[in-house]
């Protein structure tokens, strides 16, 4: 399978080892609910994770983004079992278009089996779309891990470290050799 998923605490760095995926030269599918967040705040709601519909369409975005993604090596920021997580850490009762997704998911076997775990730093920048506290953040990651383990995935943990090392950490784990530069313009 050459889905992987890459998924952690909000505020973990996720997003730097992505664009350093990408620099590796890997495909790398862009994660639904912060523009969601982006789309909803620009339309004048503040606060779209307590609409009603706010899992569904983070959902949509992220089937229709699978949909757009190649065959090849991809890594994904975040599924529908982090939607899970999200869905669980906020208390909703799991919609149905949430269900089907995660069995659909697991029917076709979309993603590989060992997901990306980054941990959570000691700190949290907080932006538009992410209004949390660190211990927040890290009860929010223990819902993911809950989540991604009772659905029979493995967890490959990715330790605070600097990017380059947390990038070098992925790109090995997936056996992709590729030199690891920081952007000349940080």
């Amino acid at each position: 399978m050459t889905h992987h998923i890459l998924t952690g605490a909000p505020g973990a760095g996720k997003t730097v080892i992505l664009r350093g995926l990408e620099r590796a030269g890997l495909a790398v599918v862009e994660e639904a609910a912060t523009d969601v967040i982006a789309w909803e705040q620009a339309r004048g709601c503040d606060e779209p994770w307590s609409q009603p519909g706010f899992i569904d369409a983070i959902l949509r975005l992220q089937r229709f983004r699978e949909r757009q993604a190649g065959e090849g090596l991809t890594i994904f920021d975040r599924s529908p079992v982090c939607t899970l997580a999200l869905s669980r850490f906020q208390a909703r009762a799991d919609s149905p278009a949430l269900t089907r997704a995660i069995d659909r998911l697991l029917d076709e076997g979309r993603y590989h089996p060992e997901v990306f775990f980054v941990e959570g730093l000691d700190f949290i920048t907080p932006t538009a779309a992410r209004r949390i506290d660190l211990d927040g953040a890290r009860r929010f990651a223990e819902e993911h891990r809950r989540c991604y383990e009772a659905l029979g995935f493995a967890l490959i943990e990715i330790a605070p470290a600097t990017p380059e090392n947390r990038l070098k950490a992925v790109l090995r784990r997936l056996g992709v050799e590729a030199a690891v530069e920081p952007p000349e313009d940080l």
